[in-house]
């Protein structure tokens, strides 16, 4: 009995793990539409990241060269 219980345990986690082929359409337009929410989605991800870092740069920039201009006028 608890070679059976193994075996069936087995023809399970096969069925699982081997591919199987899916019945499916994507159409044209449904196509299209998921490559350009993906490519927006890692748009926006990139622009956050990017901005997260170098705005502070930008104002640390900014000050410096107000301090530079005041000492010019000084």
């Amino acid at each position: 009995m608890h070679s059976k219980s193994i075996f069936i345990m087995a023809i399970i986690a096969l069925s699982f793990i081997l591919p199987q082929n899916a019945i499916a359409y994507i159409g044209p337009g449904a196509g299209i539409t998921a490559i350009g929410t993906v490519i927006a989605l890692i748009s926006a991800v990139l622009i956050a990241i990017l901005g997260f870092f170098l705005y502070p740069i930008k104002r640390l920039l900014s000050k410096l060269k107000y301090k530079k201009r005041k000492q010019k006028q000084a």
